[in-house]
């Protein structure tokens, strides 16, 4: 296993991020802030460069690669976002680069990974392991792997997220983050551990995919079928050795939220902030809202993930379309 990454790391990818990531809004809302009884602070992640925070780990990552890998190019493996951060990062660095998506991989994420320039190479999620068909591709062509979420860089890039939100909104008393493979909460429990030692972390996950719910209250990591939810950036089966290492270090607990608490957040947004957020986006409002935790007269922090959700699709949920949710 890598070295565990430090706040120190965070802070060092902040540096290499500078004048490529975008410094997210910070935003709030009065009617949010009435819903729960408390003060309420969005960091909107789906505002950043390809619609979701992943684009920080991976140019975090590229961007330590050798002149040798960079000429060799990176591989991974991703149900969307990653795979567009990947392929994005990978374009502003002129490193090729061949992404691994489930063929049932959004259309929208998986023609943005193409249209940023990298070649994607598809699979049935449900029969094939994305891991050993990634790792085969990654000795054949020689190519450097930088998985989703289990890897060093990727984990301080992703916690620049929440040393901006710190920097922003001061210290918080609570401090909600979604939860798929735990990149992005294991990068954010870093940083607020290092700018508000008081905060309690919950990671929130789908009620479909709860592995890391499991995972915490067991004491090790526990693997679980392909959940079945319209989360699809969060049907991860586990978490990653480093990122569960920070979870069970750092982290409060994790709790969950049903898809149909995740179209209302959607809802929410759409009609009362004026966003356009993706189901697994929303975890982390619908866990502060419906996670059984008590945060009133709290000053709260809301991780909105990303943005990236066919149009088609996104207004069928959120008109309250009869379509199956999952």
């Amino acid at each position: 296993m890598q070295d565990i990454p430090t706040y120190a790391d965070v802070e060092a990818a902040a540096e290499r991020l500078q004048g490529h990531a975008h410094r997210t809004p910070v935003m709030r809302s009065r009617t949010a802030d009435a819903l729960l009884g408390a003060q309420l602070f969005f960091k909107a992640e789906n505002f950043q460069r390809m619609g979701a925070f992943k684009f920080r780990g991976a140019f975090n990552a590229l961007s330590r690669f050798t002149p040798e890998q960079r000429k060799r190019g990176v591989i991974t493996f991703s149900s969307g976002n990653h795979a567009q951060a990947t392929a994005l990062a990978a374009r502003i660095l002129e490193i090729p680069a061949l992404i691994v998506m489930p063929e049932d991989a959004p259309a929208a994420k998986a023609a943005a990974t193409r249209g940023y320039g990298a070649e994607v190479v598809t699979y049935n999620r449900y029969e094939a392991n994305r891991e050993e068909l990634t790792s085969r591709l990654a000795a054949e062509r020689g190519m450097t792997l930088i998985p989703p979420y289990d890897h060093a860089d990727i984990i301080a890039g992703q916690g620049t997220a929440a040393k901006e939100l710190f920097e922003e909104a001061g210290e918080l008393d609570y401090f909600f983050v979604c939860l798929g493979g735990g990149g992005l909460l294991s990068g954010c429990a870093l940083a607020a551990r290092a700018l508000a030692p008081n905060c309690k972390i919950y990671g929130v996950e789908p009620e479909a995919g709860d592995d890391g719910r499991q995972s915490l209250l067991k004491g090790e990591r526990v693997k679980i079928e392909v959940p079945r939810t319209i989360a699809d950036g969060a049907q991860t089966q586990e978490l990653g050795e480093l990122t569960f290492a920070i979870l069970q270090r750092d982290v409060t607990a994790v709790v969950t939220a049903t898809d149909a608490q995740l179209v209302e957040a959607m809802r929410f947004y759409a009609e009362r902030m004026k966003m356009v957020v993706e189901p697994t986006g929303c975890l982390s409002f619908a866990g502060a809202r419906h996670g059984g935790i008590d945060v009133r007269g709290a000053r709260v922090g809301i991780l909105i993930s990303g943005g990236n959700v066919d149009l088609t699709r996104f207004a069928e949920l959120v008109a309250g379309s009869s379509a199956r949710l999952s």
